[in-house]
């Protein structure tokens, strides 16, 4: 597996398909973040964006080896194997990328309520913006695996598909990621910070089951 890993990293990194991903992300944090703002604000708006970024991220790993290469790694390590690998470098570059924006959002926002009148503190509010961010990651790895190869394989299908499901999953009640991105919102009200234990267990156990689901049907149809 540790070798598949460094594969599919080496072929994301020089293929640049995860510039626009990456750009887009970068594009919603300027619009959204701006220094000075309440930090809950901030970090829930920040989790947020990330979830269409994890489900694109998804996509490239899933897309990115031409069909012959993907057949050589299916054959040599076996079709789960190879797809895990796949969903595997996704969420660990998604992963990455939610810290980094996590430490950066807690640096230039104002550690205080939506009001400026508590005092927030800093390093719970950043864990908790961190949980929210790995929240929404599992959550667009979710919608990825289905939304693409190889439950689907027509990019006519899968394309609409992942960014229809991203926008559901981010904004449905009840959704994790919803409940994560509110309970940041509604704590910068009174300045209290929630860690999102129960958003966490509930969008890793969905992302298993999504990566479960689609590595079986990429066994039966290899």
């Amino acid at each position: 597996m540790t070798a598949l890993l460094r594969y599919q990293a080496a072929l994301l990194l020089r293929s640049q398909r995860w510039l626009p991903p990456l750009l887009l992300y970068a594009g919603f944090l300027g619009v959204g973040v701006q220094a000075g703002q309440p930090v809950l604000d901030s970090l829930g708006y920040a989790a947020a964006a990330l979830l269409p970024v994890a489900a694109w991220l998804v996509r490239v790993c899933a897309t990115n080896a031409p069909t012959a290469a993907r057949h050589c790694a299916a054959a040599a390590a076996g079709p789960v194997r190879a797809h895990l690998a796949c969903v595997l470098t996704a969420v660990l570059g998604v992963v990455v990328l939610g810290a980094a924006t996590t430490l950066l959002v807690a640096a230039v926002s104002e550690p205080y309520s939506a009001d400026h009148r508590v005092r927030v503190p800093v390093v719970p509010a950043a864990a908790a913006g961190f949980l929210a961010a790995l929240v929404c990651a599992f959550l667009g790895t979710a919608v990825g695996v289905l939304c693409n190869r190889p439950v689907l394989r027509s990019t006519g299908r899968a394309v609409p598909a992942t960014a229809l499901a991203a926008l559901i999953v981010l904004v449905t009640g009840g959704s994790p990621a919803q409940a994560a991105v509110s309970g940041l919102v509604t704590g910068s009200l009174s300045g209290r910070v929630t860690m999102p234990f129960v958003p966490l267990a509930a969008s890793a156990l969905l992302a298993a089951a999504a990566t479960a689901v689609a590595c079986a049907v990429g066994s039966r149809r290899g």
